[in-house]
C-alpha cells in the first residue's frame, strides 16, 4: 500500500496534542455544566413565551418593569429584530396558566401603549415539557445503540466504541458551551444535536472505511504500522471532509445571521456540531482507534519493529525509515 500523494500530513504524529486539547475542552464543558448548569426552554420545563413585535423605542428595562408590575415575578427578556428592522422582545417566564399569561401580556401592552396585536402568547404545561425531555433522551440513547450495532456489524466493535466516544465528546462540549453562555436549550437545539450526530458519524465512518480497506491490503515487503495506516487513510479523505464542512456551513451561517430566533437556535448548534464533528473524527476517534488496535498482537509486533516514527509519511519504497 503506497501513498499516491507527494505529501502526507502527519496527523498521527500529533495525536497526543489532539487528545489533550479534547480532554481540556471536555473538562471545561463538564465544569460549565456542573457550575452554571443548563438553561432549558419552556418546552422542557413548562412556562410561557410572549413575543412582542414592533415595540418602537421601548427599552428592555421598561419591558421588564412592566412585566413585574403585571405579575411576572422573574421574567427573562431578550431583544429581537425582525427581518424588516422592527424592534421586539421575547419574554420567557414560569407562568403555566394560559389565562394568567394572556392577562399579563395584555397588561404589559396597555402599560407600554402597544396595540393588542403586537404580542403573541405561547403557554406550555409541565407535563408536555416532561414528555419532550423523555422523548429527547430516548432518541439519543436509541441513536447510540444503533450506531454501535451498525458500525460493529459493518466494521468492528472497536471502531463502534471509538466513534461513539467521539460523538459523546462533541455533545458534551456543545452542552458545555450552552452552559457557559446560558443560551436556552430548546427542541430546535436537540434536533440540531441529533443532526450533528449523523454528520460526525458520517465523517468518522468514511475515514474508518478507508482505514479498514487499507489495513486489509497490508502485504509482505510493505511495512506499515496501524498508526501509518490511519494517517494514510485520513489524508485520503480529509479534503473531502473539509469541502463537505464548508459547503454545509455556508447555509447554516446564513440562517444564523439572517434568520429568525427559531432558525438561530438551530443554526448555532449545527455550526458548533459541524466544526466539532469534523475535528473529532480525525482528532479523537481515529487516534483512540489506533492506540487501541496497536495493542493487538499483530499490530503490536509491527509497531515494535517499525513504529519509531508512528504517523510519519512512509517513503516512496513503502518501507519505514
Amino acid at each position: 500500500m503506497r501513498n499516491h500523494f507527494s505529501f502526507e500530513i502527519p496527523f498521527m504524529r500529533y495525536r497526543k496534542v489532539f487528545l489533550t486539547v479534547s480532554a481540556i475542552m471536555t473538562v471545561l464543558a463538564l465544569a460549565g455544566i456542573a457550575v452554571r448548569g443548563l438553561t432549558f426552554g419552556i418546552e422542557f420545563q413548562g412556562g410561557t413565551e410572549i413575543d412582542f413585535n414592533d415595540t418602537g423605542e421601548v427599552t428592555i428595562e421598561q419591558m421588564r418593569d412592566a412585566l413585574v408590575d403585571a405579575g411576572e415575578s422573574d421574567p427573562t427578556v431578550q431583544t429581537t429584530t425582525s427581518a424588516d428592522g422592527e424592534n421586539g422582545f421575547i419574554v420567557r417566564s414560569d407562568t403555566t396558566d394560559p389565562t394568567e399569561a394572556n392577562a399579563h401580556a395584555s397588561a404589559v401592552a396597555t402599560a407600554l401603549s402597544l396595540p393588542s396585536e403586537s404580542y403573541n402568547v405561547t403557554t406550555i404545561g409541565p407535563d408536555w415539557g416532561a414528555d419532550v425531555t423523555k422523548s429527547s433522551l430516548m432518541a439519543f440513547a436509541l441513536a447510540i445503540v444503533l450506531i454501535i450495532a451498525y458500525v460493529s456489524i459493518r466494521y468492528e466493535f472497536k471502531m463502534s466504541i471509538t466513534a461513539v466516544i467521539a460523538l459523546i465528546h462533541d455533545m458534551v462540549i456543545i452542552l458545555g458551551i450552552y452552559a457557559w453562555t446560558q443560551i436556552p436549550v430548546t427542541p430546535n437545539v436537540v434536533a440540531a444535536l441529533l443532526s450533528t450526530m449523523g454528520f460526525s458519524l458520517y465523517d468518522t465512518v468514511v475515514e474508518f472505511d478507508r482505514t479498514n480497506d487499507n489495513a486489509k491490503t497490508l502485504k509482505d515487503g510493505i511495512h506499515r504500522t496501524y498508526y501509518d495506516i490511519c494517517n494514510f487513510s485520513i489524508n485520503e479523505v480529509v479534503v473531502r471532509s473539509i469541502n463537505t464542512t464548508i459547503t454545509t456551513l455556508v447555509p447554516e451561517l446564513a440562517m444564523y445571521f439572517f434568520g429568525g430566533a427559531t432558525l438561530k437556535d438551530f443554526a448555532f448548534a449545527m455550526i458548533l456540531g459541524e466544526l466539532l464533528g469534523t475535528y473529532s473524527s480525525y482528532g479523537v476517534a481515529t487516534p483512540l482507534l489506533a492506540m487501541w488496535k496497536t495493542r493487538e498482537p499483530k499490530w503490536a509486533k509491527l509497531e515494535a519493529r517499525f513504529g519509531a516514527g508512528a504517523g510519519d509519511p512512509v517513503p516512496a519504497d513503502g518501507k519505514a525509515a
